[in-house]
């Protein structure tokens, strides 16, 4: 396998379904490939699969579904997210991350933003407009994680390689 991996957080159902509904309402539909999704690693390289596997596997044994909340909406320039706030699931996050240490390009090297893309890859004004939208009546809210997931990046949907639910 040449393609890199990704690993995602990946949200309770009814998030899930609600993120979704963003997404196919406001992201270009020849360019909404994939599920909304939490990314928490880029590019992962395939060699090490057996490795990233057990390790999300055994932390994800090892965990409690983490605290988290949507805080405010994002301008991204050509898109509009949801920010995710969860002190928990960044902690996860950084022991995965030391655990991968040698194995992250610089993007993945830095703690991220936590976020949920909704619209992307639109003209300025058009992101401008959903995010006034979107803002003009967001309240923060629970956002339910369950577990991690990874998949395989091929340019186009990603292939699913496997999900690990938090223990409870």
């Amino acid at each position: 396998m040449t393609a890199p991996i990704i690993i995602t957080a990946e949200m309770g159902k009814a998030d899930q379904a609600w993120a979704n509904g963003l997404r196919r309402a406001h992201y270009p539909a020849d360019r909404n490939v994939v599920d909304a999704h939490i990314t928490l690693f880029h590019h992962l390289p395939p060699g090490h699969i057996g490795e990233i596997k057990a390790r999300l596997a055994a932390l994800a044994a090892e965990c409690p579904a983490p605290k988290a909340y949507l805080s405010e909406l994002m301008k991204l320039g050509s898109g509009v997210a949801y920010r995710v706030e969860s002190e928990e699931l960044l902690s996860i996050r950084d022991e995965l991350a030391a655990e991968f240490r040698g194995l992250l390009i610089p993007q993945d090297q830095a703690r991220p933003r936590l976020h949920i893309t909704v619209q992307n890859k639109v003209e300025p004004s058009v992101a401008k407009a959903l995010y006034e939208r979107l803002s003009s009546n967001f309240q923060p809210r629970p956002l339910a994680i369950n577990g991690l997931a990874a998949y395989y990046y091929r340019g186009g949907p990603w292939e699913q390689i496997g999900r690990w639910a938090f223990r409870g």
